[in-house]
């Protein structure tokens, strides 16, 4: 009878057990999720990323005139490892997409994460990435940092796995806001993304192999035109309308930086008068949207005090007021097809593949043209196909007018960065970088352009060790500094 009292009172103690267990799983914090619910976010923040005003000033495109900007100045000191955070979800959108046996959710966290580790990796150098995001699974919460080179070879396997499982799958993917489920779409900002990675890579030929390029250019689906564009398309609704709609940002200190104008100008590109507005001056004046003498910037080298003396003279055009009233305004773009194709006919100048540049090259700027016919419709009449064929034949912009190889490839470049306004990030930061110097970033005498950022003092806190060692590694002891040189410069 003992017995069978202590029998009993296990078994009660053991359902309490099962209970309490029951009992003590929070609902509002579930363990398990459709990966389709993780998607939406995330690529509502990676396609997000990387924008807003701070590269404009980097890229000598605006300037501030009530207070010294530390990106128009090239003071700038730590980077952020808040990439790490959207990683976090990622990795969580592959685990959940393999508890169902959904590959697609796996493979797009592999495009995620190579976008996130290629933009990490440009900001810093170095930084964690074989052994990062472990800290759930294997609590370790101090990973080591993998080299540059392992990073982008990391990179580029990921983003191969990506298209190639995305290629034997039938599934449409729920959730996704870029392409609406569509697999072919994304196979091709795939593979785009994958002829950047390789770009990018150009003065490290001899440490990566640039057939690759050639492989994925003959026999991998990529964008087919603007409608195909990698991009976010913003909604008047609350929480999806356009970043900047009424930031008080842009009526403050804000204008435009005089090189930019006259680059435009210089070129008579019509994009100028999509970006910016005609001077106080010049309007009162009565001049016409289209008369190009009507855009004035500042001095990008000036201290901002003389800049500001100019603006309130009213003879510094602002930003375009459709970036800050529109709610919609236009999509943000990661990776569209105009730089596609400005990808494509560089490898093209470069021998990488067998094609007709200058093909590519128009090709690049009609696109370009077209988006802003598309969503800047005040300003369509400005930028419709004709306009670009005009624009074309303009010896300036004419790329069968250049006479040597460096100048198709600066012909390139400026196009790319002409295109790049609230676009593309630091994609012509790092551009400038790659290409030598082109096109020039105008600032003070004496004042160096940085190659990256500081490490986030985070990790001195908590990886003091591991951070170290990678700096000693790349630039030697203690020399985590803004003016060194990553390895896929050296």
């Amino acid at each position: 009878m003992k017995n069978i009292l202590i029998l009993f009172a296990a078994l009660i103690g053991l359902a309490s057990c099962d209970n309490l267990q029951e009992m003590n799983v929070n609902p509002n914090l579930p363990t398990e999720t459709h990966p389709q619910l993780l998607l939406t976010n995330i690529e509502w923040e990676a396609f997000r990323s990387y924008q807003g005003t701070s590269p404009l000033y980097a890229l000598k495109m605006l300037v501030q005139t009530d207070g010294e900007n530390t990106n128009q100045y090239y003071k700038w000191a730590r980077g952020s490892y808040g990439a790490y955070s959207d990683l976090r979800d990622v990795t969580k959108m592959i685990e959940e997409g393999e508890r169902i046996n959904d590959m697609t959710y796996v493979a797009l966290g592999k495009f995620f994460r190579a976008y996130h580790f290629y933009n990490l990796t440009m900001t810093f150098g170095d930084v964690p990435y074989t052994a990062s995001l472990k800290g759930e699974n294997e609590e370790n919460y101090a990973p080591a940092y993998d080299s540059q080179e392992a990073v982008f070879e990391g990179i580029l396997a990921e983003l191969k796995e990506a298209n190639d499982i995305l290629a034997e799958s039938n599934n449409i993917i729920a959730g996704d806001i870029i392409y609406d489920g569509d697999l072919t779409s994304w196979r091709k900002l795939i593979n785009a993304f994958r002829l950047k990675v390789i770009l990018t890579l150009s003065e490290k030929s001899g440490s990566i192999d640039v057939s690759e390029f050639a492989t994925i250019y003959q026999n991998q689906p990529l964008m087919e035109n603007v409608e195909e564009n990698g991009q976010v398309v913003f909604l008047d609704q609350q929480n999806n309308r356009y970043p900047t709609f009424n930031s008080s940002s842009f009526s403050s200190g804000m204008y435009m930086d005089s090189t930019f104008i006259q680059r435009l100008q210089e070129r008579e590109d019509p994009r100028l008068f999509i970006y910016c507005t005609q001077t106080k001056s010049a309007k009162e004046a009565g001049k016409a949207i289209d008369d190009f003498t009507a855009y004035e910037g500042g001095d990008p080298a000036a201290p901002y005090a003389e800049v500001n003396e100019k603006a309130t003279q009213g003879n510094v055009s602002k930003v375009n007021e459709r970036y800050h009233q529109d709610p919609v305004n236009e999509p943000y773009m990661l990776l569209g097809f105009a730089e596609q194709q400005l990808i494509l006919a560089e490898a093209a100048v470069r021998g990488w593949i067998t094609a007709d540049a200058g093909a590519l090259y128009e090709s690049a700027v009609k696109a370009s043209f077209r988006f802003y016919e598309l969503y800047s419709e005040e300003y369509a009449t400005y930028v419709t196909e004709e306009a670009a064929n005009i624009y074309l034949t303009k010896s300036i912009n004419n790329f069968s007018a250049a006479t040597s190889e460096e100048e198709e490839i600066q012909l390139i470049i400026m196009q790319k960065y002409l295109q790049s306004f609230f676009q593309l990030g630091w994609t012509s930061f790092y551009e400038y970088h790659r290409v030598g110097g082109y096109p020039s970033f105008r600032r003070p005498a004496g004042v160096a352009i940085p190659y990256r950022w500081i490490y986030p003092q985070s990790e001195y806190n908590y990886n003091a060790t591991n951070v170290t060692e990678a700096i000693t590694r790349q630039f030697g002891e203690g020399n985590d500094q803004i003016n060194q040189m990553p390895w896929w410069l050296e």
